[in-house]
């Protein structure tokens, strides 16, 4: 039974379909029986509902994923590859119905959504591209003596992902996992899991075999069952830190490789000589896209010495940008309240509202809040150094590059930093300094750009290497060292 195409191409309200679990390319529902609702933010009205699972469906994903997955493996690299290209070409086709069911089950507004999904695509693209890459090589280490290195799968593999990004944050580990010979298991998040739904679709349309890939939708009994499964391998999450700790130390303890991107607090250092225009612009569209609900989103900026100008352009070109336009709603009215309490306390604390955003709506009774500035921001607000994941901007004043860097330095994150200069020296000295995996010069949003892996550093991520790009790969496999010899030499030790 396949599932119908979302029709909307506009904002206004339409339901879609209930999310069920997707093992061994068939829809089934929970055995749980238990099912919560799906709320299109902007409209805070129902689209339809998700079945929350519990151990006996993870069981069943992975009871489907070991009977498919040995035939996958045994396929050659590139034969697996195939099957992303073709999906490619079937999300190009479908590109606009994914952008507004992303649109209406997250709440961006329809710019952000196909961005978003255009990344989903350049990752997939990535993914047709790793059997030029995955070459292990050979080399004769002695007379007659060759070592090699080939790149095995894992086996069942399992991807935990978050509500901010529904089609992208899966593809920045499904295109690796699968070219490398594992079946997957996907646990979207409970609040996003339709257009996921599509995606699992079009991979069966794409040729991939039944199984391979799966689809367990819940909440935290999942979860929990996904890391304590014994024969899921390896484990991808992304979310908060609080969680991605927790996920780490269960999963691991269970023998999992694991992996776990967690929060941010990213800081944007501003120099004085900064380029009013670009620095205005670009710090704006950080902090407010997406509704600042990406862990890449400007959430400190270090104006450093006389950079009063540079506030001043930063509020400016905040004031322009209108929710329900500009920046998409919330995702509920939890996230409302939480990202409110932060102003509310920061404002209570003494920090200035340059901009307030609360209460500003877009054009539906959703869950809405608007472009928030605050300045003189201190260490004592949580607002400083807490991960407030909405579209607030602290700003906070130091005299010299060096406090800036310290800023940053002392958070407990590290995911993504920036420096505005038009300084190669300033840049370079940020550069070196601050303690971030990614870091921006002049580019207040620093994702690298595929093949160069997502993740950053300190608390920001619990594992080794990158989710994405060539450490995801290597993250899904497993090398397997071979030596081997054909011929006895004269002068042959036990090595050679």
């Amino acid at each position: 039974m396949a599932i119908p195409r979302f029709e909307a191409r506009s904002y206004d309200f339409m339901p879609y379909v209930d999310a069920l679990n997707w093992i061994g390319g068939q829809w089934v529902p929970s055995v749980t029986g238990r099912t919560q609702p799906l709320e299109n933010p902007r409209h805070a009205e129902i689209m339809g509902h998700v079945t929350i699972s519990g151990a006996a469906d993870v069981d069943a994903a992975v009871q489907a994923a070991k009977k498919a997955q040995p035939a996958w493996a045994e396929l050659p690299m590139r034969e697996r590859a195939q099957v992303l290209y073709r999906v490619k070409a079937l999300m190009e086709r479908d590109f606009e119905e994914l952008s507004w069911l992303v649109c209406h089950e997250n709440g961006k507004v329809i710019s952000q959504a196909q961005a978003s999904v255009a990344k989903a695509i350049e990752c997939i693209e990535n993914g047709c591209a790793l059997p030029n890459m995955a070459d292990g090589g050979g080399l004769e280490v002695s007379r007659g003596v060759e070592c090699r290195v080939i790149y095995e799968p894992v086996g069942v593999v399992a991807g935990i992902t978050p509500f901010n990004f529904p089609l992208m944050v899966p593809n920045w580990m499904l295109p690796q996992a699968l070219v490398g010979g594992n079946a997957f298991i996907l646990k979207p998040s409970e609040k996003v899991p339709q257009s996921v739904l599509r995606f699992a679709e079009l991979l069966q349309e794409a040729g991939l075999p039944d199984g391979v890939f799966n689809i367990v939708n819940g909440a935290k009994d999942a979860v929990e069952a996904i890391c304590d499964h014994p024969d899921i391998g390896a484990l991808a999450f992304v979310g908060s830190t609080k969680v991605a700790k927790l996920v780490y130390a269960r999963a691991s303890a269970a023998g999992k490789v694991v992996k776990c991107l967690g929060g941010a607090k990213n800081f944007l250092i501003v120099a004085p000589d900064a380029d009013l225009q670009l620095t205005s612009e670009n710090m704006a569209a950080s902090f407010t896209g997406c509704s600042g609900q990406r862990c890449m989103a400007a959430a400190v900026m270090v104006a450093v010495g006389d950079s009063q100008h540079l506030i001043d352009g930063v509020v400016a070109e905040s004031a322009k940008l209108r929710p329900g336009i500009d920046h998409g709603c919330i995702i509920d009215a939890d996230a409302v309240k939480r990202i409110t309490a932060y102003i509310d306390e920061a404002e209570a604390k003494g920090a200035k509202v340059l901009l307030d955003g609360r209460g500003k709506r877009g054009d539906h009774q959703g869950h809405w809040l608007g472009a928030t500035v605050l300045d003189h921001v201190t260490n004592d607000m949580r607002a400083a150094h807490e991960e407030i994941f909405g579209p607030v901007l602290c700003i906070m004043r130091v005299n010299t590059l060096d406090e800036a860097i310290a800023l940053q330095n002392a958070s407990p994150y590290g995911n993504g930093a920036a420096v505005y200069t038009q300084s190669g020296k300033v840049a370079e000295y940020c550069v070196r300094r601050l303690t971030s995996g990614m870091v921006g010069v002049n580019i207040g949003v620093p994702v690298p750009r595929e093949p160069f892996g997502f993740g950053g550093w300190k608390d920001s991520k619990f594992g080794v290497g990158d989710v994405s790009g060539w450490d995801g790969f290597r993250f899904w496999t497993r090398p397997r060292k071979v030596t081997t010899k054909w011929a006895v030499q004269k002068d042959w030790t036990w090595m050679s």
